[in-house]
């Protein structure tokens, strides 16, 4: 399975998120190889209203492979479903979805807590989660997908406002080895790690780079460098996950 991770597209109606993010999708839909989906891990919208969800759809509306989407600490739960969902109803509730994509499950969670920047799965995700790894998702290779990363990424503004349960995820992985890899978002810079034994891979940001604590220059992020895309490659029966990142120029 071939699958592009995005994140962070903080669409607010200005020209400059709007340019930015188009261009990714330009970049995604001029590819030799079409990937099997477009992963978004949150903060779809800056301000959670609804033109910015219309905008967004509009835009990844143009990729011609499923886009899989879950939300971030910026977006607005009930905007979010009827605008990116197709839900009518709205609804405040977690927004917690199963897809199966190239024979691999994707579980794409919410992290968000209403109202704050940090992350949290909550009893209700984790129910799910557990639920579904062990029901249509069992015997099935995974992948689990939110906004927060659940572990520290050595940058002191990130690492206030990731996820605040991670011991809990944890625990819902062991014993669930279908489970291939972690994919956030919300830090706004491409990053490696593992976490629970398995890789944790976060994806550029979209809208902005994080600037790193030992690197030069003012402020917490850089608005002038390109947005980026993570590429996924997940082997079959059992084989490494291999990530590339790029810049968009």
């Amino acid at each position: 399975m071939l699958l592009a991770h995005i994140s962070d597209l903080h669409l607010d109606g200005t020209e400059r998120a709007t340019e930015r993010s188009a261009r990714v999708v330009a970049y995604l839909r001029s590819m030799t190889q079409r990937p099997d989906a477009v992963l978004v891990t949150g903060d779809i919208a800056d301000h959670g209203a609804p033109g910015e969800y219309a905008e967004a759809a509009r835009l990844l509306g143009t990729l011609d492979v499923p886009v899989l989407t879950c939300p971030g600490n910026h977006d607005e739960r009930a905007a979010y479903r009827k605008g990116l969902l197709g839900d009518t109803e709205g609804g405040t509730g977690p927004v917690n979805r199963l897809h199966h994509v190239a024979g691999h499950a994707l579980l794409l969670c919410d992290s968000t807590v209403p109202g704050e920047d940090a992350g949290l799965l909550g009893d209700e995700t984790l129910d799910w989660l557990a639920r579904t790894l062990d029901g249509p998702a069992r015997g099935v290779p995974a992948l689990v997908a939110f906004h927060h990363p659940p572990t520290l990424l050595h940058h002191p503004y990130v690492d206030s406002l990731n996820l605040a349960d991670a011991d809990r995820f944890a625990t819902v992985l062991e014993g669930r080895p279908q489970v291939r890899a972690v994919l956030t978002g919300h830090a706004h810079t491409p990053a490696a790690t593992t976490f629970a034994g398995r890789p944790l891979l976060v994806a550029p940001g979209v809208v902005s780079t994080l600037r790193l604590p030992w690197e030069s220059g003012d402020g917490v992020t850089n608005r002038t460098a390109p947005p980026g895309v993570a590429f996924h490659v997940v082997e079959p029966d059992g084989g490494p996950v291999t990530t590339h990142f790029r810049v968009v120029a």
